[in-house]
């Protein structure tokens, strides 16, 4: 069980982020990434179908035999989180909570703290009933950018000015409120960090819930004792359920590595799984 890998799901490429911040600080661990590219975003959609779909790469992961399960997406952690912990036997993470604890701790208890994510998350209100409860003089600044999430899945398309001037364009309002912090409240959006961070000025300390979340992981590998043996050697497995292609180019700019990428269709691989 210890040598088994460690899984983590999102909507699309977004999750790499968590993934390569694993890779770095989890160096025997092996990784198991699903990106559900073909349904992707999952912000503007109903909580149901998002629970649905990722039941369904939960399942899939399942057969691969993994430890613990990292949700490396912010609206799925803010849907499916507890749902998932209830259903599971292996310990699940979510990038919600660490994010919220990175941005209390770079901020005054009446500071300002801004928060970008997808439509879902905004909405939710979890980022915003979480920081409160632990500080309930803090200003916050929610702002939802489902446009960034286009600009990482299909950065291809766009040039380094476009990006720029989108990200700014949408980000000037919040550049004006002198905000302490900033929480990247989508796993996606570290892929645009540069230009997020020229956007609202080097004073606001952005803060990247994912790669917070691998502190979370951490912890939880050693106190269930999963951690992989010292002398084990690493494997990193990559699904998608989209372009094959358009997932691996993102994927290997984004990790510095040539990796392998299988296109998984979720709804037949059920099937075939249960017949």
């Amino acid at each position: 069980m210890q040598n088994n890998p460690i899984g983590f799901i999102d909507s699309g490429v977004g999750g790499l982020t968590v993934l390569k911040a694993a890779k770095a600080q989890l160096g025997q661990e092996s990784l198991i990434y699903f990106g559900d590219n073909a349904r992707c975003p999952y912000g503007p959609r109903p909580a149901d179908q998002i629970l649905t779909y990722v039941n369904q790469i939960v399942d899939f992961l399942l057969t691969k035999q993994i430890k613990l399960l990292v949700i490396a997406c912010n609206t799925a952690t803010a849907v499916t989180l507890n749902a998932l912990q209830a259903r599971l036997d292996i310990p699940v993470v979510g990038v919600i909570m660490p994010g919220v604890k990175a941005a209390l701790a770079a901020s005054q208890a009446e500071g300002r703290i801004g928060i970008i994510a997808t439509e879902g998350t905004i909405n939710s209100q979890i980022y915003q009933e979480l920081l409160l409860d632990q500080a309930k003089d803090l200003k916050l600044y929610p702002l939802a950018c489902p446009e960034f999430v286009d600009l990482v899945e299909e950065r291809q398309v766009y040039s380094s000015d476009q990006i720029q001037t989108t990200v700014s364009r949408k980000l000037a309002d919040l550049k004006k409120q002198d905000l302490d912090a900033l929480i990247l409240g989508c796993t996606h959006f570290p892929l645009i960090e540069k230009e997020i961070g020229l956007a609202v000025g080097n004073q606001v300390q952005l803060i990247n819930s994912g790669r917070e979340a691998i502190k979370d992981v951490k912890a939880v590998l050693n106190q269930f004792n999963l951690r992989a043996s010292d002398n084990h050697l690493p494997s990193y497995h990559y699904y998608t359920s989209g372009d094959v292609g358009q997932f691996k180019s993102i994927a290997q700019a984004w990790l510095g590595d040539h990796i392998h990428v299988d296109h998984i269709d979720l709804k037949n691989e059920m099937e075939e799984a249960h017949d």
